[in-house]
C-alpha cells in the first residue's frame, strides 16, 4: 500500500497559525518544538460532502492530548474550526478530502528540551488534501512487527502525539516484507494495533478487539463499536494473541485515514476464506451510512 502524489494537491493552500499560504511557500521556524523534539500533537479528520465526521471528538482528543502535555495554551474549538474552514474555502474543497491539523507546542527562545524554553504559544497547521481512504477494498496483508507499543506507564498511548518513531519502524518492516502493514504488539506479547490503525477479529460471529492500553482511543474505533451497539452485534474488548488473529474467521482494521479495511492474510496465513468477510462488509456499509449524514458542517 503506497500512497501516490495526487495532481489536484499541486497548488495547496495550508494554513499556519492563520497566514493561508501556497504549499512551497510554507515555513515551520528550526525552533519550533515539532522540529527540536516531535513535541506536537496531531488528528486526522475526514469531510464528507461539506461535514467532517466527528469533528468535536476529534478536537476534545486533540485537547486532551495537548493537555497530558502539558502545553501552555490550548485553542478553542471555535478557532480550530474556523481556520478549518478558511482552509477548506481557499482550497475550494468540499468532499473527499483527510485534513491533518497539527498543534505544536511552538516556537523556542533558543533550541532545547525545556518547556519553558517555548514563550510565544502554540503553532497550529491545518494541512487538507484531497486523498479518499488509502487503503483497498480486495484485502490486507500484514506481518508482525518486532517494534512493540509502549505501555501507558513508559508514554501513554492517549497521547496523540507526533512522535511516531514507533510507527516507522514497524512500517519499514513491513515494507520490507512486501506486506501493506505492521502488526504492532504490546510489551506482554497481546496485540495492540497496526502501524496506524485498531484492529479488530471476527470469531463465531462476534467482533473482538484489543483495550486501549497500548493504543490510542480511536474514534473510527468508537464508531464501529457503536454500530454494534445500534445492530445488535455481540462484541468484546479483550486481551487478543496472534493465535486468536490466525484462527479468525474475519479481520479488518480501522481508522479516519482509511476507514474500514478487511485483513485478509497475516504473516503468510490466509485468514478465514481470503476474503472480504459478511460482518466486515456490513459495518463497512452501515459506517459510509453515517459518514454520508452525520457530522458538523464546515463548508
Amino acid at each position: 500500500m503506497l500512497q501516490t502524489f495526487d495532481e489536484k494537491n499541486r497548488d495547496l493552500i495550508v494554513n499556519i497559525n492563520g497566514t493561508l499560504c501556497h504549499r512551497d511557500e510554507a515555513r515551520i521556524s528550526p525552533f519550533d518544538s515539532v522540529v527540536q523534539g516531535g513535541d506536537a500533537v496531531w488528528e486526522g479528520l475526514r469531510l464528507y460532502a461539506g461535514r467532517i465526521f466527528k469533528l468535536n471528538e476529534h478536537l476534545d482528543r486533540l485537547r486532551s492530548s495537548a493537555l497530558a502535555l502539558a502545553f501552555d495554551q490550548i485553542p478553542s474549538h471555535d478557532d480550530i474550526t474556523e481556520h478549518i474552514k478558511r482552509t477548506l474555502a481557499a482550497n475550494h474543497m468540499t468532499d473527499g478530502v483527510h485534513i491533518r491539523l497539527t498543534l505544536t507546542r511552538g516556537v523556542k527562545i533558543t533550541s532545547g528540551m525545556d518547556p519553558r524554553l517555548n514563550q510565544s504559544g502554540p503553532t497550529l497547521i491545518v494541512l487538507a488534501e484531497h486523498k479518499p481512504p488509502v487503503y483497498g477494498r480486495s484485502g490486507l496483508s500484514l506481518i508482525t512487527s518486532s517494534v512493540r507499543r509502549f505501555p501507558p506507564d513508559c508514554l501513554d498511548p492517549k497521547i496523540h502525539h507526533a512522535n511516531l518513531l514507533q510507527s516507522i519502524l514497524a512500517k519499514i518492516e513491513a515494507n520490507n516484507a512486501q506486506a501493506d502493514d505492521a502488526i504492532m504488539l504490546d510489551v506482554r506479547g497481546f496485540v495492540a494495533e497496526t502501524n496506524a490503525t485498531h484492529l479488530f477479529i471476527v470469531d463465531k460471529g462476534a467482533l473482538k478487539t484489543s483495550h486501549t492500553v497500548a493504543c490510542p482511543e480511536g474514534i473510527t474505533r468508537a464508531t464501529v463499536l457503536e454500530i454494534c451497539r445500534d445492530e445488535a452485534v455481540p462484541y468484546v474488548e479483550q486481551d487478543l494473541t496472534l493465535t486468536d488473529v490466525y484462527r479468525a474467521d474475519e479481520m479488518f482494521c480501522s481508522g479516519t485515514m482509511g476507514e474500514l479495511a478487511a485483513v485478509i492474510k497475516v504473516d503468510g496465513r490466509t485468514i478465514g476464506d481470503g476474503h472480504v468477510g459478511p460482518l466486515t462488509q456490513m459495518l463497512s456499509e452501515h459506517l459510509q451510512e453515517r459518514t454520508a449524514l452525520e457530522g458538523v458542517v464546515v463548508c
